[in-house]
């Protein structure tokens, strides 16, 4: 008996992947995992409950949006162009980081991760909200509870959410147009 296989295309961190053969109803994290060597992107839950397995998605019009890759299947994608963890900082032609985005520089400063198995998933939250607060910036009095809201179901085992927060709200000051008045 085979499994049954189906191709695949997508761009993945600014590459084109494909057409390859996936299986059908392979789940995207074991798809970045085992056929591209993309490991930062942690399964956890394996129900799309605590949002560790989180991945960017760019949108048509340039937007982006968080997709979780534990629920979702790598055919789910196919046509579509997703950041990885490991798509978010600028790389040399030879693979070495040359520069990290201000949301990942804000966790480290604020020491946001513990054991940092959810960071990937919080960080692509971090970025898609980052993102949505230059298209459509919130008051100075609605940043707390509009970080609340964009991170809120994402589950940190470490408690290391006052930490997260904090970069978040930290980028979000430093970028003109997301926060007005």
């Amino acid at each position: 008996m085979s499994i049954e296989k189906r191709p695949l295309t997508l761009t993945i961190n600014g590459k084109k992947i494909g057409p390859v053969e996936v299986p059908v109803g392979m789940p995207m994290i074991d798809f970045l995992h085992e056929h591209l060597n993309l490991t930062g992107t942690h399964f956890g839950c394996g129900q799309g409950i605590c949002h560790a397995c989180t991945i960017m998605e760019v949108q048509p019009d340039g937007s982006t949006s968080e997709s979780r890759t534990c629920i979702f299947d790598a055919h789910f994608f196919n046509g579509k162009t997703i950041v990885t963890i490991e798509g978010q900082a600028k790389r040399d032609p030879a693979g070495k980081v040359i520069s990290i985005t201000p949301v990942q520089q804000a966790f480290i400063d604020h020491f946001s991760f513990q054991c940092g198995y959810c960071t990937s998933g919080f960080v692509a939250a971090a970025t898609v909200f980052i993102d949505g607060l230059k298209r459509q910036p919130v008051t100075r009095a609605g940043l707390e509870p509009a970080i609340e809201a964009a991170l809120n179901d994402h589950i940190c085992r470490c408690t290391g959410y006052v930490r997260y927060y904090e970069a978040v709200k930290a980028v979000a000051l430093s970028t003109p147009g997301c926060v007005v008045g």
